[in-house]
This record gives C-alpha cells, structure tokens and sequence, in this order.
C-alpha cells in the first residue's frame, strides 16, 4: 500500500498538485491481498471504444482523481466517509485499445477482486458500456442485482448504429442476461429522443420502470428517488450514473450531451440519498469526456463529487444515529490528521472494529 501523502507528513500537508494521482490522495494499491478489511476501493476503466458519438472518456478516469480535491467532512452531514470508511485507490483496470472485449475482461477482473474481498467498487468510466463487467462483477458474488440508473438515455437498445456491443446497449444485455432483476431497475432523468419506441415497448413487457425528466421537474428529485427507492427494495442494488443526465449547463464535456437535464444539486443530493437509503454493493460515473485538467473542467469536477456523495451516504447508512441533514446544527469536522492517523484510510470500518466487511 502507498500512501501519496507520507513525504510530506514530517513538515505539513501534500498540496494536490504534487505528488501521486489518486483519488482524494487515498492510499494506493493494484495487490488484491491489500484489499483485505477495505469497505470501499475506487476502480478506473478508461475505455470509450464502444462510443456511438464524441469520443474522450478514456481519460474521465484521470481527469476524475484530478478534481478529486482532498477528504474532509461533508458539511450537511458532518461526516467523514475517509474517515469512517476504509477507502483506497485500487487503479485502473488493465484496458487495451481498440480491444473492447479484452476490456471489458480485464474490467470485470479488476471489479470482481474488490468484490470478493467483500468491499464496494467505485468505477470511474469510460463510456458508458463498462457498465456491464462492472454490474456482472458484482452479481458473481451477489446474484441478480437492482438497478438505480441515472442517464438522459436508456442505454437499452438491442443495437446502436447496428453494433450490439455498445454504449447504448449495456442495460439490454443486462437484465436479458439477468443479472439485472428488472422488475428491480429504475432509470431516472429520461429525455431527448432516443431511443426508439420499441426499445420502451420492451421495458414495459420485462418491467423496468422509467423516470422521464419532465416527472423530475414537476414532481421534484425527491419524490421521484423516494418512487425508485421504494422500487428497488432492501436487497444489493448497483448505482449506475451516465454524468449526461445533467444539463449540459453543468456537465458540457460529454459524448451525448441532451440539454434540459438535471442540476449537479438535485443529482449531488440523489446519489448521497441512495448511498444512505439502499444497500449499494457497487456504483460506477460514466461518460465523463474532460476538456481541460483538474478542477478547470467542471464535468470531471461535479463526477468527482459524485462520488463524494455516494460515499457520505454510504458511511450514513451505518451510522443510522446520524441523520442525513442537521439543518441550523455545526458539525465537528471528523477528519484525523495525517500525522496521527498515517494517511486517510479512515479507522472506522462498515463491520466493526475487527475490520470485517459488512457486505
């Protein structure tokens, strides 16, 4: 395990400039023995292959642990997922260009050692194809999972552009395969003009349930997630964020951007809901195409909070005491010094004090 931040414990903090890429400067490993008593280890799969449209999200993953800024306490909650979780950076997956079945291979590898040591993966995409090994990972350790699916689009087509292996496809290929219950998927934030008709038609006969943007907007995200919450239940549910399903406004640097979509607020809050209200065993941020570098480029900025979020909402669901929301309440900041606590890998874990994994 190395830790990007030990050069600088002896005189003061690592500045994010500096240093080794990780995310949020977590601790960093690619040895699947390391991964013992983690909760939570963020995965990369820079691929963008299987793109139907603007190509680019081959560098989300960097452009993502770039944004990533520096663990703290998330100030509505007053919790600290780094520090009440044990968070590393388990790289990349070992993708090879122009060779999305080898990909997709090494994706599903990589996502399944963090599952089998009974920790979540966090996937930074890639396009949004990576969806699939992400999601078979998880449901060879779990079984058939639930969905949450955040995107303008379905990505449920039999075919795009004529190509079965695609961005657009995963979903299909998914719940056909059942590795997805679809009376247990949701999708959220709906818009624009594809897919065609007959692609719904073939939801509404397996019973997949679609959330269209117009119901965000008139309803509002929180009676529409509290539908999908009640929809996918209490059993292991993946969480699976296309970043164009907010308006291009907030997200521009993506494939198929659709105006007319969400705010990084109602999307922010929605994924940090999820993480506290379901029992996630695995999420991935895809589609992230970045036009300039580190916190310059504000769609790998707002992915990067998302999974800040999904985080908090983790380590608030096994912290039940503490609500999601203090309104008018000061939090103590939770965070340990680098010094005494040698790096960010927080001492709390999901299974207790003996470091074993709840999920």
């Amino acid at each position: 395990m190395l830790d990007p931040c030990s050069r600088w414990l002896p005189g003061g903090e690592k500045p994010e400039y500096a240093g080794l890429l990780t995310f949020c400067e977590l601790p960093y490993t690619e040895d699947e023995a390391d991964l013992a008593g983690v909760d939570v280890a963020i995965v990369g799969a820079p691929m963008d292959e299987l793109v139907s449209d603007r190509a680019g999200a081959r560098a989300g993953p960097r452009a993502i642990r770039s944004a990533s800024g520096f663990p703290g306490a998330h100030l509505e909650t007053g919790i600290n997922p780094y520090a009440e979780l044990r968070v590393v950076d388990f790289g990349d997956a070992p993708v090879l260009p122009a060779d999305p079945a080898r990909s997709h291979a090494a994706i599903e590898h990589t996502v399944g050692a963090v599952v089998r040591a009974g920790a979540i993966p966090l996937i930074l995409g890639g396009d949004h194809s990576i969806a699939e090994p992400d999601i078979r990972a998880c449901t060879a350790v779990h079984g058939p999972v639930g969905l949450v699916h955040f995107d303008a689009h379905t990505d449920s087509a039999p075919e795009c552009l004529g190509a079965e292996f695609s961005h657009g496809t995963p979903m299909y290929r998914l719940v056909e395969s059942g590795a997805v219950d679809p009376l247990r998927y949701v999708q959220i934030g709906l818009r624009g003009y594809w897919p065609a008709p007959s692609v719904f038609d073939w939801q509404r006969e397996r019973g997949i349930t679609s959330l269209f943007m117009h119901e965000v907007r008139e309803r509002g995200i929180a009676d529409v997630l509290e539908e999908a919450i009640a929809i996918v239940g209490d059993d292991a549910v993946f969480v699976s964020v296309d970043i164009d399903v907010l308006d291009p406004a907030f997200a521009p640097g993506t494939g198929t951007p659709e105006p007319g979509g969400m705010s990084s607020g109602e999307l922010l809050w929605a994924c940090r809901t999820a993480g506290e209200r379901l029992r996630v065993i695995g999420a991935d941020v895809a589609e992230v195409s970045p036009t300039w570098v580190g916190s310059s480029d504000i769609t790998a900025l707002v992915a990067s909070r998302i999974v800040h979020e999904l985080l908090a909402g983790i380590a608030a669901r096994e912290r039940p005491q503490m609500p999601s929301r203090l309104p008018g309440t000061r939090h103590q900041n939770l965070i340990s010094s680098k010094a005494s606590s040698g790096g960010y890998v927080g001492t709390g874990s999901r299974g207790g004090t003996d470091g074993t994994p709840l999920r």
